[in-house]
C-alpha cells in the first residue's frame, strides 16, 4: 500500500501524508520472493520503488502521456 501511494499522492506536507486505501489498491500484483540462505531482512520493501514507475507506465500506455515528476496527483499528461 505505501509503494501504491507514492506515485498518486507521494508528498509530505504539513497537513499530513495520504495513504492509499484498500479500494485504491492495484488489482492484481505479482510478487516473487526468491530462496536465499541469507538471515531475514526486509522483504516488503523491495517491492516499493518500482510502484511509482510502473504506475507512471500505466498511465502512459492508457493515455498516452509521459509523467515526469512525482506525485502524479494533479498532473496532466
Amino acid at each position: 500500500m505505501f509503494g501504491t501511494s507514492v506515485a498518486p499522492m507521494g508528498e509530505i506536507t504539513a497537513d499530513g501524508y495520504p495513504v492509499a486505501r484498500m479500494n485504491e489498491a492495484l488489482f492484481e500484483t505479482h510478487v516473487h520472493m526468491v530462496s536465499s540462505d541469507a538471515g531475514p531482512a526486509g522483504v516488503g520493501e523491495p517491492g516499493v520503488p518500482p510502484i511509482a514507475p510502473a504506475i507512471c507506465n500505466a498511465i502512459f500506455a492508457a493515455a498516452g502521456g509521459r509523467i515526469r515528476e512525482l506525485p502524479v496527483k494533479g498532473q496532466s499528461s
